[in-house]
């Protein structure tokens, strides 16, 4: 008779023999006709208010979180036009499941820049990258962040400013809703939670000490899970006090969600 031991390294093994090959085809297949569809003049044909291109990042991460076995179900609206989403900070996986539902520039560290694979595409997804502890990098973060509200795109942040162990959502850095306010830009918050009501948060998490490879790898070959992408209800900026009661305010929503909230609030625009 087997051991449970057994019995989970051989559905592990399953899950890499079925998934290896679905991963290579995304890249080899997919990711090269995303990219020809991406560039001008296609990139720029415009779909219900959306660049082709736009829709594209959301089609190859979406099929990326297919080949880790992830189902998404989204809860609420993201905004359309410039603005700030902010979110609670599991694993480079958030990066991924926000991109299959909104397109966003993410404020990401400069280390993902040096990832294999990961890195390059998070450039090709307008990431501004962020050298940690570096006051003069936040600067020409926050700086190139306005420039893009501005210009009437969206910027997604992590306001922990760093990855956990998924137990708990930490405090939120306010000087990085500083562009939101200086923009006059909506902030969203989206609260994220992998397995159902979030029980998976400590699986998927990039644990500290843990290597990019060692993380991607063992992710490859979890249990297939639901993540939940949680839109919430946005908050104005000109209305809602400086920085710090915007970093508190947004944390709270998402931290209601997390805590199970029973009737969280979502964000549903209005009819047209």
């Amino acid at each position: 008779m087997s051991s449970p031991a057994a019995d989970a390294a051989y559905a592990r093994a399953l899950r890499y023999l079925l998934r290896v090959p679905m991963l290579l085809w995304h890249v080899v297949v997919h990711l090269p006709l995303t990219l020809l569809l991406m560039l001008p003049p296609w990139g720029r044909i415009r779909l219900d208010g959306e660049p082709l291109e736009y829709r594209m990042v959301r089609f190859w991460q979406g099929g990326l979180m297919h080949v880790f076995g992830f189902r998404l179900r989204r809860f609420g609206t993201p905004l359309r036009g410039p603005v700030v989403f902010v979110a609670n900070h599991v694993s480079w996986l958030d990066i991924v499941a926000l991109h299959s539902q909104r397109m966003m520039g993410f404020v990401a560290k400069r280390e993902i820049s040096g990832w294999p694979l990961v890195g390059w595409l998070a450039a090709r997804g307008e990431t501004i990258f962020h050298e940690r502890g570096s006051s003069e990098s936040l600067g020409g973060v926050l700086h190139e962040m306005l420039a893009r509200l501005r210009a009437g795109r969206s910027v997604g942040v992590f306001p922990e400013g760093r990855t956990r162990d998924g137990r708990e959502v930490g405090p939120f850095h306010a000087r990085i809703f500083l562009a939101a306010v200086e923009a006059g830009v909506r902030v969203q918050p989206v609260a994220l939670r992998y397995g159902e009501h979030g029980q998976a948060q400590t699986a998927v998490a990039f644990r500290p000490g843990e290597s990019f490879f060692h993380n991607f790898l063992r992710l490859l070959g979890e249990p297939g899970r639901t993540v939940e992408v949680w839109f919430l209800e946005p908050i104005d900026t000109a209305t809602a006090g400086g920085r710090r009661q915007i970093a508190d305010l947004a944390r709270e929503r998402i931290v209601a969600v997390m805590e199970g909230a029973s009737r969280p609030a979502v964000h549903a625009p209005a009819p047209a």
